[in-house]
């Protein structure tokens, strides 16, 4: 059973294709990267429902943070290098210095910062290898709601109606339910300004 940050850098640290992955996006020298997302969320709930077979998931979410150099074509070059290395795995390669323009959000300061701000508690993590091949997981909202099965959004989605929208719109689309069928999902309660 998975309790604990450690029991998740284990889990993950067993998983060799996952491995491999944290191995590929490192070997690129990326400023303040990470592997995000339902690449490490999947992982956990597929452990949780003891599914014997990993999930498809639509693509491997590298971040970085890096102010000097936000040309969209850098992104494009990461994700190639990336392809070429493993060419089975759904590469998507963005640089959280500029992805807020995309997101019409104010700017970030990092990638942790980014990760705070993505839609679901449950999605906001990220994983990368130091130079020793340990596991580093980072996840600003916590991790109890991914433990626990929760679907909830970060505290950034629910400061206003068309954020909360938007994680209402995307846990329609993503129907994870149908997938996890012992994961909750919960509606946005909008804060008080």
């Amino acid at each position: 059973m998975l309790k604990n940050e450690q029991d998740i850098c284990k889990l993950i640290n067993e998983d060799e294709k996952m491995m491999d992955a944290l191995r590929a996006a490192r070997s690129l020298n990326l400023l303040d990267w990470w592997i995000c997302a339902g690449f490490v969320r999947s992982k956990i709930w597929d452990t949780l429902h003891d599914f014997r077979e990993r999930t498809t998931i639509p693509d491997v979410d590298v971040i970085y943070f890096d102010r000097d150099n936000t040309e969209e074509i850098t992104e494009k070059t990461y994700e190639d290098a990336l392809k070429r290395r493993l060419p089975d795995i759904p590469w998507s390669v963005k640089n959280e210095a500029r992805m807020h323009l995309a997101n019409h959000l104010p700017p970030y300061s990092s990638s942790v910062d980014a990760i705070s701000k993505f839609p679901e508690t449950a999605t906001a993590l990220g994983v990368k290898l130091d130079e020793k091949d340990n596991v580093i997981l980072t996840a600003p909202c916590g991790i109890e709601d991914v433990l626990n099965l929760k679907v909830r959004p970060t505290s950034f989605f629910t400061e206003s109606k068309e954020r909360a929208a938007i994680y209402e719109e995307r846990i329609r689309k993503k129907n994870w339910e149908s997938i996890w069928y012992n994961i909750k999902v919960y509606p946005v309660t909008i804060r008080n300004s």
